[in-house]
């Protein structure tokens, strides 16, 4: 994993109040955390910082796209995806991220890198289950779906004239009788 320069941000020289920092990010930037579950991806990031004397707040929030694989058909697709992060930044005797929402910077720290963070968030913002736009209202065509379909149990059909055990049907009226 590389050091992200342009994720640090210098708050040293900043006068107290909000700031703003918008950020691009693509594809080589999940690369070089050895992530390669993406094809592509087209992120936009604003980061709000709110300065205080005594600490910093961030707030992230990202929208865009990743292409990724669908795993029902694995056609590639690009899935949209939002994310927000609350970050709080105080500063003690050591270095501490052990807590996701509070760092712990040392006192002689001048810049925060948000890269780690940023890169978590992203990733959890994508669905567990990835499925195709076209999956979901039947107008993709693939080779995966007709196999899909071909393979599907077929209905089992219950014949209504077929005697059963009376002992079941009382316990079937216990269900009904609610």
């Amino acid at each position: 994993m590389k050091k992200h320069k342009e994720f640090v941000i210098p708050f040293s020289g900043l006068k107290q109040g909000k700031h703003e920092f918008d950020f691009e990010i693509d594809n080589t930037f999940f690369e070089s955390f050895e992530y390669n579950e993406f094809n592509g991806a087209a992120i936009n990031l604003l980061v709000l910082l709110n300065k205080s004397s005594t600490m910093l707040e961030l707030e992230m929030t990202a929208n865009g796209t990743v292409n990724v694989y669908c795993d029902v058909t694995n056609e590639p697709y690009d899935q949209a995806i939002e994310a927000n992060l609350d970050l709080v930044v105080k500063f003690g005797d050591e270095f501490n991220d052990d807590n996701d929402e509070i760092l712990i910077l040392p006192h002689g720290e001048f810049q925060v890198n948000i890269s780690q963070y940023v890169y978590e968030m992203l990733v959890l913002a994508v669905p567990l289950k990835k499925v195709h736009p076209g999956v979901l209202d039947g107008t993709l065509e693939s080779e995966a779906l007709a196999k899909l379909d071909e393979l599907h149990p077929k209905e089992v059909k219950e014949n209504k004239n077929k005697e059963t055990d009376p002992r079941w049907d009382s316990l079937k009226k216990l269900l009904t009788d609610k």
